[in-house]
């Protein structure tokens, strides 16, 4: 039992907190946390590709974490 991997599971409400935090400058800090690290990257480099992206997040945020929880792969 001490060799096993455990996943925490992410709540949604964090993850809209965290993407609340694009208001302030900080996009992307929600991809990071539901495990799309590299759009993560992308968010915080682009403004959440200019606040197009974080607006279409607000819809697809409760899948990403379902997603992250369910420990299916992400791209």
């Amino acid at each position: 039992m001490a060799n096993q991997l455990v996943v925490s599971d992410r709540s949604v409400p964090v993850g809209y907190a965290l993407l609340a935090l694009g208001l302030f400058g900080f996009c992307g800090l929600h991809r990071l946390y539901s495990g799309r690290v590299i759009s993560g990257v992308i968010w915080l480099l682009t403004g959440g590709l200019c606040g197009v992206g974080q607006i279409i997040d607000i819809f697809f945020l409760p899948r990403m974490i379902e997603d992250r929880n369910a420990g299916r792969p992400v791209w």
